[in-house]
Order: C-alpha cells, then structure tokens, then sequence
C-alpha cells in the first residue's frame, strides 16, 4: 500500500509539474503543490526502499560536483552554417535541390521547410532509456561534453520520466529568463561581483559552477527542439517522418518545446517569418539570436547528410548585426599568431545585443583608409551575427577638427622588427595586412601556443593563456616544442602554482602527447590551414612524411583545398625552422596517431562508403568508424546507391529497409574479423 501511494504521489506532482513549467497553466496554488511534495519527501524518509532516482524530491537538493566527468556523445553534435540574408538562404536551398534531384533521379517541388526561433542559450543533449533521464551533457566539441545530469535535475522543465517508455536522445538549449538574469545582476552589483552582459552568459556561467544548487536558485530552463537517436521499431506515439512531427512527439514525450515554429512552403514564406520576427528578439522569457531553417521531410533530411561540420538539411538565419554610436578614443595593432597586424579601435563603452563593447576590429590599414577613420571620430559599430564587433560607418559631420590620422606602423609593436606586405600571387598587387618579419616576435608566438594547446588542438588541460605568457615571460618556454621538456620542480615553485597543481598540468602536457594526424596539423597554426582542412589532409596523406614529400600541385589537387592553402601548407614544410620545430616535438616525445594506416598492399575497404544503423555488440560507433577508416573505407551518414555497406546492430531503424529496397549489402561487426 506505502509503495502505491509514494508512486501514485509521484505521478500526481510530475503531472502538476508538467502543467505548471511546461503548459504554463498551474492547476493548484504553490502551497498545494509544496504540501504533496512534503508529502512525498516524509514517506520516502520514513520508507527508504522506496527511493528512486526519477523521483521529483531529486529535484529539491542539489549535489556539490568535484569536477565535471568527460561524456562521449553517441551522435555527434552539429553546429548550423549561418544564412545573414536571402541571397545566403536561396543559394542553400539551390544547393540542397541539385542534391536532391541528382540522388533522387527527378525534379524535387514538395521542398518544405520548419523554421523555428533560434534561441540564445547553451546546447544540452539529454539521453532517456526506457523514458528514463539517464545522462545529459554540454555540447562540448562535439563529440565529448561534460556531465551536467545533477544540474538537469534541477531544471522542472526537463522530465525524470517520459509519458512513453522509449530509448532516445534528444537536443534542446539551456537559457535564463532575462527578469531573473537582472535581479540577479543587482545581487551582484552590491557584493562587488562582476554583472553578466546577457542572460546566455548567465546561463553558462550558472551551469559551470559544480553547486547544481545554483541552477535551481537561478531558475534555469530548458527548450528541446530535436531528436538526435532514436529507433523507430520501438512501439510508441513518437514519429520522426517529418520536423514537424518530431517536435510535436516531443510535447507529447513531456518536453518543455517552443511553440512558435512554423511550416514554409518556400524561401518567401521564409522570409515573411523571418521579418516579422526580426526586432523582436528579447520579446519573450528567453532571448533568441535568429531562425533556424530545416528541411522538413526526414527522409529529403538523410539523403542531404553532412559536411565537414554542419547538415546540409538546416541553416541558422541570423537576425541583422545590431548597431550603436560611439566615440573612438585610441587604436593600437594586435599581432596574430600568424604575424599579421590588426588595427583594434579602443572606444567609449557602448551597449550592443546585451554586451558592453568596448573594442572594434579595423581589420587592416586598407579598411581604414576606405572607412577614412581617425582617432577622436564619432563611428557607428555593430556586432556582426552578434559576436564580432566592427566599425562600419563615421558620422564625419560631426567632426571638431581635432581628429588625428590612423598610418600603419614601419615596426612590429611587440618586438619592433620591421613590417611588410605580402606579395598576392599572379597579381602585381600587396596584401592588405601588413606583417612582421620576426618569426620569434613574443606576441606572435604566444598566439601561436595558445594554439597549440587548444581544445581543438592538443587539449592540454588547464595550460590558459595567462599561464603561457607566464612560461614564455620567464624564459621556460619559448616555442610549442619546448613544452615537452617542462618538469613539475620548473613550475611548482612559481606565483600561482603549488606541487598539486604543478603535478596536474604535468600530467595533462604527458597525457596530451599521442595526437590524432589531423590535430597534429591543426595544431601547428600554418597560414590558412583551418580545423576542415586538417581533416582532409589527414585523410589524403599517410604520415607526416607523405605530406612533407608532396608537391604544391598534388596538395592542391585535394579537394576543397584551394592554391592559397597549398602554397602556405607547402612552405612551411619546406621552411628550415618549421622543419627544425616538427623535429624537437617528435623528439621530445610527441606521437602521431595515424587514423588510416597501409597494412600492405590495397586496404579491404578501400574506397567503399559505409552506413552504420542501430547498435553495435561490443563496440560504440566512433570504435567502428575508427576500424572502417583503418581498413580504407568511408562513411556516410545516409543510405544511397553509392553505399556499398550497411553495418548494422541491434534495433537498426528505417535506413535497414532502405538498404534492403536498394540492394545494399547488409553486414555485422563480423566484417572486421578479416
């Protein structure tokens, strides 16, 4: 009977729950609903064996984390390519429907599209078995984020337990109501703490702090707007045939959803969405930052797939740069890990999408020249896709006269080495960007190793900016080589460090040693070579050594690498001093992880495209994309004729029956028993 009641309990304030965070349409007074939740916290007191995890008392005290636990996402997460106008828009769609008709063998006119408010917050991914909350995690880089379960927990938008008993991964955003972003703001205010500049920083911030309690004080919420996993043969209500469908499965799940998204029939629907929403941006309990566009049909969704880093089947629609008028009282040049010379405006404070900007990109001394800006000037600057503030505009009609000429420098600001503009190949022309000549400049190859040490890099742990200058300002380090021969008595006993925390960054820079081929290019800061395109040089060359051999034509033959990189990447290793670095980091015991290696002769897979469905006995899926790029293969998100292979598990969904329809061999793990 006690077992009953606690259940029959808990279901009443879920549902209570649901109804006041999520439909917003409270059924009983606050006290009534704290008097069940007593209730309920005094009968599993007294009836421990009754606890349960999904139980709504969880949500009344949070834990105290010591860290955040590294989580590996089992789908990765994808950021959206960004559309400011409709030229950008049109040209995706364009692209999408040559794809599609191509693939489909005829013309493509049921094209549909859900738009949906793209809201200002941090990227949750939230994992349900048997409707269940078992994990949730940040973004992360994608494939790795931090546990952040206890501080989902605290959220009552987000469910314990689903309506349905399903197994699925879902995405939604974290944000902060902009009333509780400014009370709190005026708590801070009196205690001498710093404000947050928007209510997306509070929510991030609040999230980073290992108090889940914070998240309940602070209120968070959060939104889901997508359904990352799931298996259709599972028998419930959720039907992922369309967005529409899926977000409506959502609601039905118990899922806090956004209610304004609409179906278009085509980019001018689109547009009318996008401008009646436009300005409208801090209009509701959370902040949004543009629209976020999908095709609507799953099945036009898989065959799209993915590039590098973005689907092909949605794009984020940014809402215009928003401006303001300011005063420049100074400009000082910046020096790039590259050596390039950025001139950076120093001005009064101005308020621009919730942020105090205080600095704006000049870019170079053309742009200044075109701009005719000076030091004293009145301008008009505005954060474009709101993250990059830039002068756009003087208002020169308000000039004193007193206003004095911006010229480039003749040397370097840091180490005063001379300066210099590059040569544009097959151009009688110069660079824009004027450079510095020293290789060693100290600002230079600071950036160059906070770089290095990147996330995106070599992700060595707790090696901040601050600490960089430190070692290269005491002499310990003085290239990305050097931090290989670091010990713990060199940095225990500096300002700052203590055996503990020397012992730890130790360990981190041994830990970071072994490094993936594309990292490790990455890593290395050469001019135009980005994080895409150390991907696909990885994959084009076996070693580094293959790649030091190659020609400046047969580095650009590689697709998506473009003459300007080639040229760069085929300088640097041919450059004495380049050469010379790649030596002491292999010396000083850095190693290459070579995703995709030659076992003699040609590879099994060589060349065949990959589809993987359902789950794996034995092996996670990045373990098995991992085996099918060693043995030669490639995969592929969705199921084609080009497929050549369709590996697949437990529970495999609609890609199976597709494979089937189209005569793609189906095969186990067993495949890699070769």
């Amino acid at each position: 009977m006690i077992e009953q009641k606690i259940q029959k309990l808990r279901k009443q304030i879920d549902e209570l729950r649901y109804k006041y965070h999520v439909l917003n349409d409270p059924e009983v007074t606050d006290a009534m609903y704290q008097g069940l939740m007593d209730e309920l916290i005094k009968l599993e007191e007294e009836y421990p064996e009754y606890k349960s995890s999904d139980s709504p008392t969880e949500r009344v005290a949070g834990a105290v984390l010591d860290a955040f636990e590294k989580v590996p996402h089992s789908v990765q997460q994808w950021s959206f390519a960004d559309a400011f106008n409709e030229e950008d828009l049109q040209n995706w769609e364009d692209r999408n429907k040559r794809i599609l008709e191509k693939e489909l063998g005829r013309s493509v006119d049921d094209l549909d599209y859900t738009v949906e408010l793209k809201i200002d917050g941090l990227h949750a991914v939230l994992t349900y078995k048997k409707g269940i909350l078992e994990v949730a995690a940040t973004r992360g880089d994608g494939k790795i984020g931090e546990n952040i379960t206890e501080h989902i927990k605290m959220m009552p938008t987000v469910p314990f337990v689903l309506s349905e008993e399903v197994d699925i991964i879902v995405e939604g955003e974290i944000w902060m109501n902009e009333k509780v972003m400014k009370d709190l703001n005026k708590e801070r205010a009196e205690i001498g703490q710093p404000l947050f500049a928007n209510p997306r920083n509070a929510a991030a911030g609040t999230v980073r702090q290992l108090d889940s309690n914070m998240v309940k004080e602070r209120k968070l919420a959060c939104t889901v707007y997508d359904i990352s996993q799931y298996d259709e043969n599972q028998k419930s209500s959720v039907n992922i045939i369309s967005q529409a469908v899926e977000l409506q499965s959502l609601e039905r799940l118990g899922f806090l959803t956004d209610n304004h998204w609409k179906v278009c029939k085509n980019v001018a629907e689109i547009l009318v969405f996008y401008k009646n929403w436009t300005g409208k941006q801090r209009s509701l309990d959370f902040w949004i930052d543009g629209l976020v566009v999908k095709v609507n049909k799953k099945e036009y969704q898989d065959i799209l797939g993915f590039t590098g880093k973005s689907p092909r089947w949605g794009i984020a629609m940014k809402f215009p740069a928003e401006q303001g008028t300011t005063r420049i009282k100074d400009v000082y040049v910046q020096v790039g890990r590259t050596g390039a010379l950025t001139p950076v405006a120093h001005m009064e404070p101005v308020s621009l999408a919730g942020t105090t900007v205080t600095h704006a990109t000049l870019h170079n001394f053309e742009e200044i020249d075109r701009l005719d800006v000076r030091v004293g000037d009145r301008v008009v600057v505005e954060k474009a896709g709101d993250i990059i503030p830039k002068v756009v505009r003087v208002l020169t009609k308000m000039r004193t006269g007193e206003e004095v000429k911006i010229l480039p420098p003749k040397t370097c600001p840091i180490c005063h080495a001379e300066v210099f503009q590059r040569e544009i190949e097959g151009k009688k022309e110069k660079s824009a960007a004027y450079f510095c000549m020293n290789k060693k400049c100290f600002y230079k190859e600071l950036k160059n190793i906070i770089h290095f040490v990147s996330k995106k890099a070599f992700n060595i742990d707790g090696f901040g900016k601050r600490i960089v200058e430190q070692f290269l300002e005491l002499g310990l380090i003085k290239n990305i080589a050097d931090i290989f021969t670091l010990s713990e008595g060199d940095i225990s006993v500096l300002e700052g460090f203590g055996e503990k925390s020397a012992s730890k960054l130790i360990s981190a820079i041994k830990n970071s040693k072994k490094v993936s081929f594309d990292k490790f290019i990455f890593s290395l800061g050469i001019l135009h070579v980005g994080e895409e395109s150390s991907v696909l040089l990885a994959d084009a060359f076996d070693s580094i050594e293959a790649l030091k051999k190659a020609s400046q034509e047969e580095i650009e033959a590689i697709n998506e690498i473009g003459p300007k990189m080639a040229e760069s990447l085929f300088a640097y290793v041919h450059d004495e001093e380049s050469l010379q670095l790649l030596d002491e980091l292999f010396a000083n015991g850095v190693e290459i992880i070579y995703e995709k290696k030659s076992i003699g002769g040609n590879l099994p897979f060589e060349g065949k495209i990959f589809v993987i469905t359902g789950t794996l006995p034995n092996m996670s899926r990045d373990e098995a994309k991992d085996k099918i790029r060693e043995l030669g293969g490639k995969i592929s998100s969705s199921v084609s004729k080009k497929t050549d292979y369709l590996l697949a598990g437990e529970n495999a969904g609609s890609k199976l029956e597709k494979a089937k329809g189209l005569g793609v061999e189906v095969v186990g793990v067993a495949v890699f028993e070769i």
